[in-house]
């Protein structure tokens, strides 16, 4: 399995959103990102239940595997995640994110994430308190605080998630947990640099990235400069 370690201080990986690829391209999109420059890729899936959209599962998770060797993180906005662990396991991504707000046994859960290989993820809304994901902090890998509400792409940045980042960098120092920061949602290059000076690690953007003509500077802008 292909990971991430903590990034520089200053710095954050990036992981572009495939949701604003053109999937009719999706195989050139993720090359051209990953010759920007990308540090992982961000994997949407979304079930038309825990949210209003349907995206993608495990089979497309699988071709995106065929294609690229980068770490690829799935982030799962359903409503019962819990049944769907093994398949996206066979399909080779390297992280499952689960919502605190679902309705998975979310201790059995992540234990089985775990088991099958996979980093450990939990993702919270941007009006869920912090406290709800308080209680798992020593069992996951991965923390991801949403900065829009989920389901669309292409919403305004959520500026309560910065407390929630810095509030979670503070506990990960004090050893409550080892696990990377990760947001998602309006993450442009303010925002983003907004994330990481509240201790972001890995920055997801899409349609930000997606649409410019020069991918590779604006990679560079969200990555930052090591302190």
């Amino acid at each position: 399995m292909s990971w991430l370690p903590r990034p520089a201080e200053g710095t954050a990986w990036v992981a572009p959103s495939l949701l604003s690829a053109d999937f009719a391209h999706l195989a050139d999109d993720i090359a051209a990102m990953t010759t920007a420059g990308c540090d992982l890729l961000h994997l949407d899936v979304m079930d038309a239940h825990f949210v209003p959209n349907l995206t993608f599962g495990p089979f497309i998770c699988e071709a995106i595997r065929r294609v690229s060797a980068l770490p690829l993180d799935a982030h799962l906005m359903m409503t019962s995640p819990e049944r769907y662990l093994e398949p996206f396991a066979i399909s080779g991504v390297d992280a499952l994110t689960i919502h605190v707000e679902s309705a998975a046994p979310l201790a059995a859960t992540l234990a089985r994430i775990g088991e099958l290989g996979m980093k450990r993820g939990i993702s919270l809304n941007p009006g869920t308190p912090l406290d709800a994901v308080l209680p798992w902090l020593g069992q996951v890998d991965l923390v991801l605080v949403m900065t829009v509400q989920p389901g669309f792409g292409g919403q305004a940045f959520n500026e309560a998630g910065v407390a929630k980042i810095a509030e979670l960098a503070r506990r990960r120092a004090a050893g409550e947990g080892a696990y990377l920061i990760n947001v998602d949602g309006g993450i442009n290059a303010h925002t983003g640099r907004t994330c990481r000076e509240a201790g972001a690690d890995i920055l997801v953007s899409g349609s930000w990235l997606f649409k410019a003509e020069d991918r590779a500077a604006r990679i560079a802008q969200l990555r930052g400069r090591p302190a």
